[in-house]
Parts: C-alpha cells; sequence; structure tokens
C-alpha cells in the first residue's frame, strides 16, 4: 500500500496556505465569541482542535453558555455536520483500496468543505500522506485564529470585542449573498429559514424551545421544504432534458 511521500506532505501542506489563512480570520472571530460566554482559552483552543467545524462550534457556543444537555448539542451537531458523511464517501473513491482504516480515520478527520475541495480537485489518486499535509497545516491555522481571538477577548475593551464579535455575521452574509443572487433556490433557501427563525424566536410556544433544538428543527424544516421544492436532478434527467 502506498500512502505517498514526503514530496506528497509538502505538496498538501502547500496546498492548505490559503486555507490556513482564512481559517485564522473565521477561527479568530470563534475565538472572540468562546470568551465571551466564560471560556478558557485552552478550552477555546481544544474545542477547535477536536471539532474543526465552524458552523457547528458557533452553534454549540450558545448551547454551552446555558448548561444544555449534551443530547441536544450532540443532536445539533450531527445534523449541522451531516454534509460530512457525504464528503466523506465521495472522498474515499479517490483513495486507493488497499488504504488502511487507520489512514481512513485519520484522513476523515480534517474533512472540512474547504480541505474537501482541494482533494477531490486533486489530480490523480489522494494519497494518505497528502491529506495530512493538507490537514495539519488547515488545523494549525484554525486552531491559531481561535487562541488568538481567545486571548484578544480577554484583554481588549469590551466595546471593541463586541464590534469583532460581529465579524462572523459578516462572514455568513458574505457566502451566501452572492448564490442568492444568482440561484432562486438558494435565494428561498436562506429566506424560508429567516422566516422560520424569526417565528420561532418570538412565536409564544414556540419560543420555548431551546435555541439548540430550534436550529435543529428549522434546519431538517428548511432541507424538506428544499428538496420538494428544488429538487436536484440526476444525471437522467439532465440528460433526457438536453436532449428534448
Amino acid at each position: 500500500m502506498k500512502v505517498g511521500s514526503f514530496k506528497d506532505f509538502k505538496e498538501g501542506a502547500a496546498a492548505a496556505i490559503p486555507i490556513c489563512l482564512g481559517y485564522m480570520a473565521v477561527s479568530f472571530a470563534f475565538g472572540i465569541e468562546a470568551s465571551k460566554i466564560g471560556m478558557t482559552t485552552f478550552q477555546a483552543a481544544m474545542t477547535s482542535l477536536l471539532n474543526v467545524t465552524s458552523a457547528g462550534q458557533f452553534s454549540a457556543l450558545e448551547v454551552i453558555a446555558r448548561n444544555g444537555s449534551f443530547v441536544e448539542l450532540a443532536v445539533l451537531q450531527l445534523i449541522i455536520n451531516l454534509r460530512y458523511m457525504l464528503m466523506s464517501t465521495a472522498l474515499s473513491q479517490k483513495l486507493d483500496p488497499a488504504v488502511s482504516t487507520v489512514h481512513r480515520l485519520g484522513i476523515s478527520y480534517g474533512v472540512t468543505d474547504e480541505i474537501f475541495a482541494v482533494s477531490v480537485l486533486k489530480k490523480g489518486s489522494l494519497y494518505p500522506l497528502f491529506s495530512y499535509g493538507l490537514i495539519s497545516v488547515s488545523v494549525f491555522g484554525w486552531v491559531l485564529g481561535t487562541v488568538m481571538g481567545a486571548v484578544a477577548g480577554q484583554i481588549l475593551p469590551q466595546r471593541l470585542i463586541s464590534c469583532l464579535g460581529l465579524a462572523i455575521y459578516g462572514m455568513f452574509i458574505a457566502i451566501i449573498i452572492p448564490d442568492t443572487k444568482t440561484n432562486k433556490a438558494i435565494a428561498c433557501v436562506v429566506i424560508t429559514a429567516m422566516v422560520l427563525s424569526t417565528v420561532f424566536y418570538y412565536a409564544p410556544v414556540l419560543k420555548l424551545i431551546s435555541a439548540g433544538f430550534r436550529i435543529i428543527i428549522i434546519t431538517v424544516l428548511v432541507a424538506a421544504i428544499a428538496a420538494i421544492i428544488a429538487p436536484v436532478k440526476d444525471n437522467m434527467e439532465e440528460g433526457k432534458e438536453n436532449r428534448a
């Protein structure tokens, strides 16, 4: 079984530099938010090291802040990070069948949107050492940004911390706005999620549901609605439309 060479590791590390820099900016915001709810720098860093998921970690902060249950936290992470299971399945197709389970588990640790994109676009077979280089540099940036944000959250003035905390909202807006301009289905999903979030926040009975379970319910509802009104067409259907 070929796991790759040091050259493959260096190639993966080099490809991860842009991801590393981007992760530092986002995780800096996470570090600040973690500091605001009373987490220590070590706790914040370990959260980033063991999770490596922006949406999952940010959504977990409110549950942690109000001492929510482990069940709520676990279900929340399962729903939000469910896409990584699909990514891992697709990524496994690029691995040699002889790659051991240990290496597959090592690679699965670092399956994120950005790492997945770089991995699937790599020409030829995917060797574990390439993935390890890609993952190690990317995760380093994610954890370093978290530490910097957590430290900043402890020493900077509260007013400045509040301003920096808005960075995460700016990041999510920057992610969704370009796609909503070109894809009506995505625009509909975003608007539906906003409407449901507002309803769950203000409705007399629904507002009693904890924040974690609100996210879970809204995520499932929006995904179901999107699947009904804008289903993804398979290759056969697209081929029939093109021939027509």
